[in-house]
């Protein structure tokens, strides 16, 4: 065994995140609102982005109990918003650890019914602000990267971006392929950034409750699980789990994957009556 080797496998020093800084963006609300939380408890300095200084403000008088946050309002397509947002992060944290592209958006309608600018709008949220915040923070991320603890990129994916997604009953041609490229995305950074110690994974969450997923909930929540073979929706703590491994020593090793959190749904059928 090499000096360098850590040889305590102990859950609380594989798995500790503490002293790293990370980014979130819509970190302020949702799925992105409760990955900071969970980073937060777990020892890191936590920015927040999200277009709407106010929604910013709620969620940081929220997030700021549980350790050190910053939010800033930053729209993620806008590139002089980014410019700024990436000028802040360096005056202030002068490195990040963990970059989160969680910001995300969506357009439901029937193929016919379908607009260009909604479409484009997804694609710019979902796939293009990812690769110009990443290319844009890869110096900063580079300053706290080492071999033996690289920096980290967390794309959220969607398991939409692996199986066609029906159970909502209105097509939602943008975001499922959005995501499928965002997961992509992911492998092609994963093997450009290596030689920089910066892991890239993508995570593909299932159905967990949040703004996006109100309507499809109140609609379609006994579908929705049923399409799932353990038969229900996704906790918090499941997605603030795979995040921590993915920041952790555990994970460092981990470069190039798209995880599923989504309970087997986009490998499997389930009970499916309502699509006869």
């Amino acid at each position: 065994m090499s000096a360098a080797e850590n040889d305590n496998y102990t859950v609380e020093d594989l798995f500790s995140l503490s002293g790293k800084t990370a980014l979130v963006t819509g970190g302020s609300s949702g799925l992105g609102l409760i990955m900071a939380k969970g980073l937060l408890q777990n020892g890191v300095r936590v920015i927040i982005a999200s277009r709407s200084k106010e929604k910013c403000n709620m969620a940081l008088s929220e997030l700021e109990k549980y350790g050190e946050c910053v939010a800033i309002a930053a729209d993620v397509t806008d590139s002089a918003d980014r410019k700024a947002l990436v000028s802040k992060i360096e005056k202030e944290f002068g490195r990040l650890s963990i970059l989160i592209n969680n910001a995300g958006a969506n357009w439901g309608a029937k193929l016919e019914d379908y607009p260009d600018a909604g479409f484009a709008k997804v694609m710019d949220t979902n796939l293009n602000a990812v690769f110009s915040l990443t290319r844009d923070l890869v110096p900063l991320l580079e300053k706290a990267a080492s071999a033996d603890d690289p920096a980290r990129v967390i794309n959220i994916g969607s398991m939409d971006g692996i199986h066609v997604p029906i159970v909502q009953r209105v097509p939602t041609f943008a975001y499922s392929a959005s995501k499928a490229a965002l997961h992509h995305l992911t492998r092609s950074l994963a093997v450009d950034l290596a030689r920089r110690q910066i892991t890239v994974n993508a995570i593909a969450p299932g159905f967990f409750e949040s703004r996006m997923t109100d309507y499809v909930f109140e609609n379609f929540k006994q579908d929705i699980e049923d399409d799932c073979p353990l038969h229900r929706v996704g906790k918090p703590e499941e997605m603030v789990g795979i995040v921590a491994y993915l920041a952790s020593r555990a994970g460092a090793y981990t470069n190039g994957t798209v995880i599923p959190v989504d309970g087997g749904t986009s490998i499997s059928k389930g009970r499916r009556s309502w699509t006869d």
